[in-house]
């Protein structure tokens, strides 16, 4: 019997959100969609009962992406379904396990482990932070008269159950909503941190409001604001403390993106019995969208884990922590640039000074952005070439679906193998170009710092998905009124 025999009827009997029996109506779609936003508002909302206010998040600096919220229900966000997915992505890539994914059989069980694997990942990003970094109420437990492990239960079961959710409405979404439940959690996340970035009028560290809009309210108010600009020190304090950079590098981001998701290769086909009829398949310049940045941020969050593990039971071979930030060694250099107090050597000292370490030296900031930049750009082409594989965007899935379509490329024999070859010739290219310039947009992004801290990644993604999902609605419009559509679009009828 092999080890496959064994799993699949395990993952046949996983508990699952059924497919529709039908084409679901458009409107029906956009209702499906708005109430799982609505349910994934409320949940962010909801504390974890029973979590005492001494409580680290450890994944503070990854928050944006991750679409989870500090001390909720929803503390683990996409967590879990992004590390499924970077495994599986890496151990089937790597030829370790051995799938083609254009076979149905093949695809489905590809699915089951996905899900299989993200259940595991729920328990096993759930324990670490129960060891002493959320932290169960004494005040409760001497409420309730129960021991605090009674607590920690609890809050185990909590956490555990808000994974559950986050995985099931993002299959909800995919089967009878539009696009994709984790994007829109990213976007539904960002968005919140943007508005706030804006808006927030609670006082910070500096005795403002932490939002642009009311601290340059108050600065002009109180008359401060001419004073700073004679000063050097005044300007650093606008341009970074007081929004101006991170306002000029939102607004560039937008811009940008909208752009190069406007920017494709258009591949002529031709219908091989209707004469005259043709059509273009476009290769978008960020073909494998940006997505495969959610892995490579995913991939350092779930490292600086393992650092903050080892370092709270001592083991500082690695590096040292203050709470979830690293001050030194190799866990330093893997931590990714949120922001320009990350870099800029006068705020790193600041913030090493309040944590009671000693500031890095200027070599060492650089090489902190250096390997960031690598990793961003390097992960971006690998974890690119492994997306379009493992969703049926490669030359080969795709060559299928146009000949199914019965389009053809015109001078070219009408069959799979030759439309592929054909495809060979700009998929993989365009895919790598466009990974390793997403991965520089998100450098780019990240030194520059954005609106609400809401990071260069979680930025660069959500005016991705946001053109995407515009796309995506446009699309299901079309389809609807021309169901035959769906046929060459790869959808389900």
């Amino acid at each position: 019997m092999s080890f496959r025999s064994v799993l699949e009827p395990i993952f046949e009997r996983l508990p699952a959100i059924a497919r529709p029996e039908k084409q679901v109506l458009f409107k029906n779609k956009v209702m499906w969609t708005l109430a799982i936003l609505a349910l994934y508002f409320i949940l962010t909302n909801i504390p974890l009962f029973g979590m005492s206010a001494e409580s680290i998040d450890l994944f503070a600096h990854y928050r944006a992406f991750f679409a989870g919220a500090t001390g909720s229900l929803l503390v683990l966000g996409i967590g879990p379904i992004v590390t499924a997915s970077i495994i599986l992505q890496l151990l089937v890539g790597g030829d370790i396990i051995h799938l083609d994914l254009t076979d149905p059989k093949d695809q489905s069980f590809f699915q089951g482990a996905q899900k299989f694997l993200v259940l595991v990942m729920i328990v096993l990003e759930t324990l670490p932070q129960l060891f002493g970094y959320i932290k169960p109420d004494p005040e409760l437990a001497g409420l309730l008269g129960v021991e605090l492990s009674v607590i920690t239960m609890f809050l185990f079961v909590q956490i555990c159950i808000g994974g559950l959710l986050i995985m099931f409405m993002d299959e909800v979404i995919s089967k009878w909503g539009i696009g994709s439940g984790i994007s829109l959690f990213i976007v539904a996340g960002v968005s919140q941190s943007i508005v706030t970035g804006l808006i927030n009028w609670i006082p910070g560290t500096d005795g403002l409001a932490v939002g642009i809009i009311p601290k340059w309210i108050q600065l002009i108010s109180s008359g401060e604001l001419s004073a700073l600009f004679t000063t050097s020190d005044g300007l650093m304090y606008l341009f970074i403390s007081g929004g101006i950079l991170a306002l000029i590098s939102t607004v560039a981001i937008f811009i940008i993106v909208v752009y190069v998701e406007s920017v494709r290769i258009e591949i002529p086909l031709s219908h091989t019995s209707v004469r005259g009829a043709r059509g273009k398949f476009p290769v978008k310049l960020i073909y494998a969208s940006v997505l495969p940045m959610i892995l490579v941020r995913a991939l350092q969050a779930n490292i600086q884990l393992v650092g903050v593990l080892l370092a709270g039971r001592g083991i500082t071979v690695l590096g040292e922590y203050s709470g979830a930030t690293p001050v030194n060694g190799v866990m330093y250099y893997l931590s990714a640039i949120n922001s320009p107090t990350d870099w800029i050597p006068s705020y790193v000292a600041a913030n090493f000074a309040s944590m009671g370490y000693p500031a890095p030296a200027v070599w060492q900031i650089v090489l902190h952005v250096g390997v960031d930049a690598f990793l961003l750009v390097a992960g971006g082409i690998i974890f690119a070439l492994f997306w379009i594989e493992t969703t049926g965007m490669g030359a080969k899935q795709t060559a299928k679906k146009i000949y199914n379509s019965g389009m053809q490329v015109p001078g070219f024999r009408n069959n799979i193998a030759s439309i592929e070859k054909y495809m060979q010739r700009y998929i993989p290219k365009v895919t790598i170009i466009g990974g390793a310039f997403i991965g520089l947009l998100t450098v780019f992004a990240s030194l520059l710092g954005t609106v609400g801290s809401a990071g260069g990644t979680g930025l660069l993604l959500t005016v991705s998905i946001v053109y995407r999902l515009y796309e995506d609605l446009a699309s299901e419009q079309l389809m609807e009124m021309h169901p035959m559509l769906r046929s060459f679009l790869g959808k389900e009828s």
